[in-house]
């Protein structure tokens, strides 16, 4: 089972979190509907290299699913500073995954978190962003949060599915999936797409010019979710190179670990 035996308050709830290895600190930010779990096949590597910490952000995966606060994308920018001084890191490397862009954005750009390296991978960072089940899903709530358990888990099967273009073994898509089934699961779920807005992209786009670190932009290049054109905008609107990983879909480090995994280190180092 994946173990974040760490719990934290934070101001929108619950955290469970963890660390793991041995070097300069280096935080993982997962992305939506994934949780810490997508970093477990590149962490050995990573872990050689660095103290990687790792958390589920709240709403998913281990962490509380509901709390005080929206669980939206601005909150997660600031509950990742708290993490952040939770863990006394002043200037960690990062590496974002999916919607941990924005979250790691906003927290560098709108709050003055600073970052020693930076790595981007097949981010949402611009408008606009999610697939077309995604906006589909938002448009009509209220047809899907009652929907019977056994169709809401062929739900989130196909849309996890979707970001692929390779296989995952059965016990890697088990833990993606868990997270979102019984009735907790399963509301934090589509509560996630109620609570998307462009907006909060939309506030840091006119920042990217004031990026305080040399960012490196990694994006598996057949992503159904989010096309390559628009990890090279990003690349371009921050300032940054971009390298592709070819064939690989929306999750490089589950889809190809090891190649991955080297990505990500040659990434670091650049940075």
């Amino acid at each position: 089972m994946w173990s974040l035996p760490e719990i934290y308050e934070t101001s929108a709830g619950r955290v469970a979190a963890a660390r793991y290895g041995d070097g300069p600190p280096l935080v993982l930010a997962h992305g939506w509907p994934w949780s810490s779990y997508a970093w477990s096949r590149v962490l050995p590597a990573l872990a050689r290299h660095y103290t990687c910490h790792y958390y589920d952000m709240p709403g998913f995966g281990q962490s509380a699913k509901t709390g005080p606060r929206p669980m939206s994308l601005d909150t997660q920018g600031e509950v990742f500073g708290e993490m952040l001084d939770h863990w006394g890191l002043d200037a960690p490397a990062i590496i974002a995954h999916d919607f941990g862009g924005a979250v790691t954005l906003r927290a560098h750009l709108l709050h003055g978190r600073d970052y020693g390296a930076y790595v981007l991978m097949n981010v949402v960072a611009m408008r606009p962003w999610g697939s077309d089940f995604f906006a589909h899903v938002g448009r009509h709530i209220d047809a899907f949060t009652g929907v019977p358990p056994h169709i809401h888990a062929a739900i989130v099967c196909a849309y996890i599915q979707g970001a692929l273009t390779r296989d995952l073994p059965d016990d890697d898509l088990e833990a993606l999936e868990v997270p979102w089934r019984g009735a907790e699961g399963q509301a934090a779920f589509y509560a996630q797409f109620a609570l998307a807005d462009e907006r909060y992209t939309a506030e840091i786009e006119p920042e990217f010019p004031n990026l305080r670190i040399a960012a490196q932009v990694l994006w598996g290049s057949a992503d159904p979710w989010i096309p390559l054109a628009r990890g090279q905008a990003l690349a371009q609107a921050i300032g940054a190179p971009l390298t592709e990983l070819s064939g690989l879909g929306h999750l490089p480090q589950l889809e190809d670990p090891a190649r991955t995994a080297d990505a990500l280190l040659n990434a670091l180092e650049a940075a």
